[in-house]
């Protein structure tokens, strides 16, 4: 494609005058250029302080135990797994608060660069003036 484009404007030039041809300008623009790097970013978060997964751990073991010690017993699953419950939450150790939570983020660097971008030449032809782009 660029072969065909700049055949193109050298028999166009040739066909005119070189005195003919005014200008041949080049054309940059600016990119920016992204760099990443990573961080460590912490913040504090507010924690609840939930006892219910002590709680509900409390009762499973509690119910489990109750149906093996009390074979016997109407609903001794169920006695155990309430006393199971209310000792899980009354051991649970877990706290209301404020808690450091940490992540990696990736953040970008911007650098700005002037490239090439493409080229103009302006001609007169029978008292009119042309202009074509192209990429050398």
């Amino acid at each position: 494609m660029k072969i065909i484009l700049i055949a193109t404007v050298a028999m166009i030039l040739s066909a005119c005058n070189y005195a003919n041809a005014e200008t041949v300008t080049d054309v940059n623009k600016t990119v920016i250029l992204k760099k990443p790097y990573q961080v460590e970013v912490c913040t504090d978060r507010h924690v609840s302080g939930d006892k219910s997964g002590d709680m509900l751990k409390g009762a499973i073991i509690g119910g489990l135990i109750g149906n093996n010690v009390t074979k016997n017993v109407d609903n001794g699953g169920a006695v155990g797994a309430l006393l199971g419950g209310m000792i899980g939450h009354n051991n649970s150790k877990a706290t209301g608060g404020t808690r450091t939570v940490c992540s990696v983020e990736t953040r970008y660097n911007e650098e700005r660069r002037t490239v090439y971008s493409h080229s103009v030449v302006t001609f007169n032809h029978n008292g009119r003036q042309y202009s074509l782009q192209f990429t050398k």
